[in-house]
C-alpha cells in the first residue's frame, strides 16, 4: 500500500525536473528574454501569449488568468491527476526512486520499468494498427467507418486502426521490435494456445483506449466479418495497465473541454463518442464494457472540480427498457456527485452515431440540449410501472416513488420534486410530503442527513470573498472577510515607489546570489511601503538563512512562508522576464535596481534624521546635534557611492 511520499523526495523531483521540457509537451514555448519562455496559456483561451515559464526558478505564471505553480501542479492541472500521482509520474520520467513514509511503498524501479515496457508495446501496436487501416486488406474496416459517416480525418483524430486477419501479424511486429513473449503475455493483446501466444485481435476495426494522460493502455475491437465467431465488441482484458472500471474512452481528448465547460457527457460506445465530438459535443466519453460506477465518478469529479459551484453530468441512453434500466443505475450513483446530473434519451432509440448519420450534427446537439434532470427521469420511470387511473395504482406509485424523492441530495430541490410528484399523481401535496418524509425517516439510501449535505454542497462556498476596500494583488486569490487574514490590496502601477519595490523583489527572487555581503545587510533592513511587498520581504528575511543556492527550492520555500493569498504573487515575481538579454546585462540591471532600493532607504532615513535635527535644540544638546549631523553626512556619502557604483 502506498504511503505519503517523503518531503525531501518531492523537493528532489521538483528540483531535478526541467519544467520547460514538461510544459513543451503541452504548450509551444518561445524565448522571451534571458532564461524566460512564453506561450499561449493552456488554462484559458487567448490570442497573445501571456503564459510565462522560468526554468531557473522552476515555475510558470499566466499574466492573463493568474494561473501559476511549479512542475508538479502543472502536471496535476493538465493531466487532472492527484498530487501523489503527479509526483510519481515525474519521478518515473527522470528515473528517480521515491521513498514513502510509515513503511508505505510505491512503484519500484523494476515496476516502473515493466510498466514503461507495457506502454511502449501499446504505443507501437497503436501505430501498427493505424498503418494497417490504409492497406488493401482493411477495405471492410474503411467501409464500416464510411457507412457511419466517419472519413479519413475522423479516423486519424481518434486513432482508429485495423487488426489484419491471420494469427501473428502483430506478434511478429512486436517481436521484431525487441519484445519477448513473456512481456507480450502481460499486454492483453495476445491469447494463449497449445503452440504459444497469438494475436487476440484479428480482422477487426480497432480503437485505442487511452488513459487521461494520453497513453494507450488497451484496445477495443469491432467485428467486421460474418465468419468471426467472437463477440461484436472485444476489449483488452484486465491487465496491469487496463482496468475497465477505471477507464473512460475518449477522456484524453475530452478532458480539457470537460474542465473548461464543466460538463461531462456519458455515451455508450466508441462510435457515439466520435459522433458527439464531431458534432460539437467535445465533452463526450464512454465506459468500456461496464456500467458507469464509483471509479468513473472519481475521474469525473476531478475533471469537473465537483465542489458545488456548478457543472453537469449528462447520461445518454437508448429509449428501450435496457436504456431506462441503465439510467436508473446512474441515478443510484448520482448521490456521489455535487454536480447536477441529467439524462438525455432519444425516443426512437437512436444513439448519437445513428442520429448524426441520419439527421446530421444538429440532431446530436439537440439530443444533449433536451436533457432532463435525472431525478425527474427516475421518478417518471417509476410512475410508468403503475396504472395511475386507479386509486390503488396511484397509492402504489406513491409508495414506490416517495423513496426516490427522499434520496434527492439537495434539500432545496426535494420539496420542489415532491410538488411535481403530487401533480403527476393528481394527489394532495400534503399526502406526498408526508410519504417522502416517512421514506426519509425509514432511512432511504442517501436521505438521512441529505439536507445538511445539500446545503453544504449548493449553499456555502470556499472562503474567497473579495475583501472590502479594493481589489487584491494581481494573481492573488481573493481573501476571506476582514479579521481572518490581512488584506493585501493591488499596488498602484503608477506609484514609482511600489514599482521600484516590485522590481527589487523580482531581483531577490530570481537572482538571490546578488544579495551577498553588504547588499544583504542593506536589504534586510529595508522597509517596504507596499503591504504585500513587505510581507514577501519578511518571508525572504525568514527564509534566507536556510538558502542552499538552489533557485527552485528558494522560490518554493518563500511561497510556503508568505500568507497563502500571496503565493501566486511570489510565482509571478519569480517568472516575470527581467528586461535584459545577456548575462552581463542581467547583472547590471540587478545591481541598478538594488542600488535604487538602497538609495530610497537612505532617503527615508535621512528624512527621519532631518526631522529629529529640526526638532532638536542645538544649544541644549550640542553633542546629539553634532552626532545627527555626522550621521547625515555619512548617509549622503553612502548615497553618492551607490549612485557612483550604479
Amino acid at each position: 500500500m502506498a504511503g505519503l511520499i517523503k518531503r525531501e523526495d518531492i523537493d528532489e523531483v521538483r528540483q531535478r525536473t526541467d519544467i520547460k521540457e514538461v510544459v513543451d509537451g503541452y504548450v509551444t514555448l518561445k524565448g522571451a528574454g534571458l532564461g524566460s519562455y512564453k506561450g499561449l496559456c493552456p488554462f484559458h483561451d487567448e490570442r497573445s501569449p501571456s503564459f510565462t515559464v522560468r526554468p531557473q526558478v522552476g515555475r510558470y505564471h499566466c499574466f492573463g488568468c493568474g494561473e501559476d505553480g511549479d512542475v508538479i501542479s502543472f502536471v496535476q492541472k493538465l493531466d487532472h491527476t492527484s498530487f501523489h500521482e503527479a509526483v510519481e509520474k515525474l519521478a518515473a520520467r527522470i528515473g528517480y526512486e521515491l521513498r514513502y513514509e510509515d513503511g508505505g511503498t510505491g512503484p519500484s524501479r523494476e515496476e516502473v520499468g515493466k510498466r514503461q515496457r507495457l506502454l511502449d508495446a501499446h504505443k507501437i501496436a497503436d501505430e501498427f494498427f493505424r498503418a494497417q487501416l490504409l492497406t488493401a486488406g482493411a477495405a471492410e474496416g474503411r467501409k464500416f467507418l464510411q457507412q457511419r459517416g466517419f472519413d479519413r480525418a475522423a479516423a486519424d483524430q481518434f486513432g482508429v486502426g485495423y487488426a489484419p486477419q491471420g494469427w501473428d501479424a502483430l506478434l511478429k511486429h512486436l517481436r521484431g521490435r525487441g519484445f519477448t513473449d513473456a512481456e507480450l503475455r502481460l499486454t492483453g493483446m495476445f491469447s494463449e494456445g497449445n503452440r504459444g501466444i497469438y494475436d487476440r485481435f484479428r480482422g477487426r476495426l480497432i480503437w485505442p483506449i487511452r488513459d487521461i494522460a494520453g497513453d494507450t493502455i488497451g484496445f477495443g475491437a469491432r467485428k467486421l466479418y460474418e465468419d468471426d465467431q467472437g463477440p461484436k465488441y472485444l476489449n483488452t482484458p484486465e491487465t496491469a495497465l487496463y482496468k475497465k472500471s477505471q477507464v473512460l474512452y475518449g477522456i484524453d481528448l475530452a478532458k480539457r473541454n470537460i474542465a473548461k465547460d464543466r460538463q461531462l457527457v456519458v455515451v455508450e460506445g466508441y462510435t457515439d463518442v466520435m459522433a458527439c465530438h464531431l458534432a460539437g459535443i467535445p465533452t463526450a466519453v464512454a465506459t468500456c464494457g461496464t456500467a458507469f460506477a464509483a471509479d468513473h465518478i472519481k475521474i469525473a469529479r476531478r475533471l469537473l472540480s465537483d465542489d458545488g459551484t456548478g457543472g453537469e453530468v449528462i447520461f445518454t441512453f437508448d429509449g428501450d427498457a435496457a436504456g431506462q434500466k441503465a439510467a436508473l443505475r446512474a441515478f443510484e450513483e448520482d448521490q456521489r456527485f455535487v454536480a447536477q446530473t441529467y439524462v438525455a434519451v432519444e425516443p426512437t432509440g437512436a444513439d448519437p452515431c445513428d442520429l448524426r448519420q441520419t439527421r446530421g450534427d444538429s440532431a446530436v446537439r439537440d439530443l444533449i440540449a433536451s436533457r432532463r434532470p435525472l431525478f425527474e427521469f427516475a421518478i417518471r420511470a417509476t410512475l410508468r410501472r403503475h396504472n395511475l387511473d386507479t386509486v390503488e395504482g396511484r397509492v402504489a406509485a406513491l409508495r414506490e416513488s416517495a423513496p426516490v424523492v427522499a434520496q434527492i441530495r439537495d434539500a432545496g430541490l426535494r420539496p420542489g420534486y415532491a410538488r411535481e410528484l403530487a401533480g403527476w399523481l393528481g394527489m394532495p401535496i400534503e399526502d406526498v410530503t408526508r410519504a417522502v418524509g416517512a421514506a426519509a425517516k425509514r432511512g432511504a439510501p442517501g436521505a438521512q442527513g441529505s439536507g445538511a449535505q445539500g446545503s453544504q454542497a449548493h449553499g456555502s462556498q470556499p472562503h474567497s470573498a473579495q475583501p472590502p476596500g479594493g481589489q487584491t494583488v494581481p494573481g492573488v486569490a481573493a481573501l476571506p472577510p476582514s479579521g481572518v487574514l490581512p488584506s493585501f490590496h493591488r499596488p498602484d502601477p503608477r506609484d514609482p515607489v511600489a514599482s521600484m519595490e516590485r522590481q527589487a523583489l523580482e531581483v531577490a527572487l530570481q537572482e538571490p546570489a546578488m544579495l551577498g555581503g553588504a547588499s544583504w545587510e542593506r536589504f534586510v533592513t529595508a522597509r517596504f511601503a507596499t503591504p504585500a511587498y513587505q510581507a514577501i520581504h519578511d518571508a525572504i528575511r525568514a527564509t534566507a538563512p536556510g538558502f542552499s543556492g538552489d533557485a527552485v527550492q528558494w522560490v518554493e520555500a518563500l511561497r510556503q512562508e508568505v500568507p497563502e493569498p500571496l503565493q501566486p504573487l511570489v510565482s509571478e515575481l519569480a517568472v516575470v522576464p527581467l528586461p535584459a538579454h545577456t548575462a552581463e546585462a542581467v547583472q547590471k540591471y540587478c545591481r541598478d535596481i538594488l542600488a535604487r532600493l538602497f538609495e530610497l532607504q537612505i532617503t527615508r532615513v535621512k528624512a527621519d534624521k532631518l526631522g529629529q535635527l529640526q526638532r532638536l535644540d542645538a544649544a541644549a544638546h550640542p553633542e546629539e546635534f553634532q552626532q545627527l549631523n555626522r550621521e547625515l553626512m555619512m548617509l549622503e556619502m553612502e548615497r553618492r557611492s551607490l549612485r557612483s557604483d550604479a
